[in-house]
């Protein structure tokens, strides 16, 4: 597996004032749980709305498979269950996209006007809701278990005996098939898309209860109650309702203590893949996106669409998919550095699943090779902005909603570089060469060769921009695009005859474009047409993800990247914080800076860790992990450096960041 980086000369700039981490006193279990176990979200009043998949302020609780959220007054608690395969699986505009299976009540009509308060925790991931008025009180703790797809809701009263009805429903409409029964406590649904679907799902979950005999109870304050709710999809099993049944009857309090521990078991070496230990600051915030992304992607069929796993309406802004304009490449920016294979790989399926349909796209809308991709696409080939006929030429073309833009494939490998330059692992390289392939096929194709250079034509840089000549993001992408093709091909000994090709285009593709902007040089969006945007961060995206700009370019080019980020300052925009500060870090701004910065973007947060005001979902996840960690340890080019962009009178240590060469680093300052 690491045989490239010996063939590869990689060099170690030690930054920091030795390289034995500090924690190493202590042993990588005990260090996590004393950084981690701190953290957690506070709710003292309950969110502001239901999530509707576009805001979503309340608990998270997930393993990849199944998620759960809550909301709702003291005296409703209501749980919205989904999983990351229940999709409605229709390649039509407004048809398709995630869908919620069911949602669990929990009335308890006496806490009507009670306190409200949740604590989130992340270390062992639990919520626990306390609610009290006068002399009756409930605490409900709430955890989503680690190793199968199974809810536990534990009820205890406090002063009087409580009056509980838990029913479990399962959601309806949008063209679904339901089924719903309950005898003795015991309760099950499904839901199905079956008609008017490419593919049809159908999805089951299964509850009961442990210490009652009856889905009303008589809550007394020295007899708990424990809800337990299983489910499982076709996708899974045909049996998906046999076996969501048969889980949740098979429960009891030993398999439940069996349970938690191995969910103790598998977040406490989550936990220790790497951490970082910087002595407050956005340090909260770093583990709860990493909570998040653990609690979410997991699944290597199904990755998390853009409000992650927690579907809790049938219409979510942009169908819930996986926008490819960066929105759903985003979450997954910084996993392979903090060496998070498992939750960065589920990204690569539906970029392979599109192929087919890709390639038709690439014959009839551009007649040359490859794969072009719209804007919306989801599971399993699925395109969900086909045929969005209120769009309009030329933003719609041939039944797609590309905006004009040629880059979205291009964008998609960017995490495909990152998971490569980490691991060197051939057999990731074997499944991802494919579609790297068609991309460069495409370019090939599409590149013009004038006056000794390539010249990209016809793609717009933001939406809808117009036909813009050299985006500066694309041309950052092709850069990493042939560049991986190269490597690739080298390691697995592929496509010798065409290597030549690619390197000329990498040899000769044109320069970066600058203007002069507040009296200084900055880089110009592209070279004809869009010049600037008063929003979004497209015009350094060719730095970070693109990785086209790092500590090694030429300084006058660095001196111009660090100028676009001194005059663009989008350290709290909309659409791409998540890629601002990392290319800060990458061009090596100010660290003092980037660190205020991202304690104020930390700041502005909802307790979950979602940014206010800002309705793109998970797409922040990465923000402050992977600033973090390219602050303390870049791999970029042919080398890695140790504390390149760090304030050197703060003390930092970390473990076991994964930079590119194949490389494992701990380190202290």
């Amino acid at each position: 597996m690491y045989s490239h980086a010996i063939r590869l000369l990689f060099v170690l700039i030690v930054c920091g004032t030795n390289s034995i981490l500090a924690a190493q006193e202590e042993s990588p279990l005990d260090a996590t749980r004393r950084i981690i176990a701190p953290c957690k979200s506070v709710w003292t009043s309950p969110p502001s709305r239901i999530p509707s998949g576009v805001s979503v302020d309340s608990p998270l609780l997930g393993n990849g498979d199944l998620a759960v959220t809550f909301a709702g007054l003291p005296e409703r608690q209501e749980f919205y269950i989904a999983k990351n395969d229940f999709w409605k699986l229709k390649s039509q505009y407004g048809k398709a996209g995630p869908r919620p299976l069911a949602k669990l009540d929990v009335v308890v009509p006496s806490l009507q006007g009670a306190e409200y308060r949740v604590e989130m925790s992340y270390y062992d991931p639990a919520a626990e809701a306390n609610f009290k008025k006068d002399d009756v009180g409930l605490r409900m703790r709430c955890w989503a278990a680690a190793t199968a797809s199974v809810l536990v809701v534990e009820l205890s009263a406090a002063g009087k005996p409580l009056d509980v009805t838990v029913t479990l429903s399962p959601f309806e409409g949008n063209g679904s098939q339901t089924r719903k029964e309950s005898l003795n406590g015991f309760s099950w649904v499904t839901r199905k898309f079956a008609q008017d679907v490419d593919i049809a799902t159908e999805a089951a979950a299964a509850m009961k209860l442990i210490g009652a005999d009856d889905a009303h109870v008589n809550l007394l304050p020295d007899q708990p109650v424990t809800i337990v709710l299983a489910a499982s999809s076709r996708f899974q099993s045909e049996e998906y309702l046999a076996d969501a049944q048969e889980a949740a009857r098979g429960l009891d309090a030993s398999s439940l203590a069996d349970l938690r521990t191995q969910h103790a078991a598998w977040w406490a070496d989550y936990w220790m893949k790497s951490y970082v230990d910087i002595g407050g600051g956005p340090v909260e915030h770093y583990y709860r996106s990493l909570y998040v992304m653990g609690a979410c992607s997991r699944d290597p069929r199904f990755p998390p669409g853009l409000f992650g796993s927690w579907t809790t309406t049938d219409g979510p802004a942009w169908s819930g998919d996986y926008h490819l304009n960066y929105n759903f490449q985003a979450p997954f920016y910084g996993l392979c550095c903090a060496n998070r294979l498992a939750q960065a790989d589920p990204e690569i399926a539906p970029f392979l699943d599109f192929m087919p349909r890709g390639r038709w796209y690439a014959e009839r809308v551009t007649q040359t090779r490859g794969v072009l991709y719209p804007v919306g696409i989801g599971p399993l080939g699925i395109e969900t902005t086909q045929n969005a006929k209120h769009y309009k030429r030329p933003n719609f073309e041939e039944g797609g909603l590309f905006w004009q833009q040629r880059s979205n494939a291009a964008y998609s490998v960017v995490n495909i570089a990152q998971r490569w330059y980490c691991t060197y692992d051939p057999a990731y390289a074997r499944r991802a060469y494919p579609f790297v392939v068609a991309v460069a096929d495409f370019w090939e194709d599409s590149l013009r060769f004038e006056n000794g250079r390539y010249v990209i034509y016809g793609d717009a840089i933001h939406e809808g921009s117009g036909q813009d000549k050299n985006p500066v993001l694309t041309l950052g992408l092709l850069r990493n695009v042939f560049a991986v093709a190269l490597d690739m091909s080298e390691s697995l000994d592929s496509d010798a005859d065409r290597r030549a090709k690619w390197r000329h285009i990498l040899d000769h593709l044109s320069d970066y474009t600058t203007q002069q902007k507040n009296g200084k040089t900055v880089f110009r969006y592209s070279e004809e047409g869009t010049a600037w945007w008063p929003d979004n961060t497209l015009g350094i995206q060719h730095i970070y993800p693109g990785g086209a700009i790092g500590l090694d370019s030429d300084p006058e080019l660095l001196e111009v990247a660090r100028n676009t980020i001194d005059l663009m300052q989008r350290w709290l925009d909309g659409n791409g914080s998540n890629s601002f500060f990392p290319a800060a870090v990458r061009v090596g701004y100010d660290p003092n800076v980037i660190l205020q910065k991202l304690a104020e973007y930390s700041e502005h947060t909802v307790p979950n860790g979602f940014q206010k005001d800002n309705c793109h979902g998970v797409e922040n996840c990465s923000t402050v992990p992977n600033t973090i960690n390219e602050m303390l340890c870049m791999g970029h080019g042919h080398v890695v450096r140790v504390f390149p962009v760090w304030p050197r009178n703060r003390d930092a240590g970390f473990r076991d960041i994964r930079t590119w060469g194949a490389f494992l680093v701990s380190s202290s300052l």
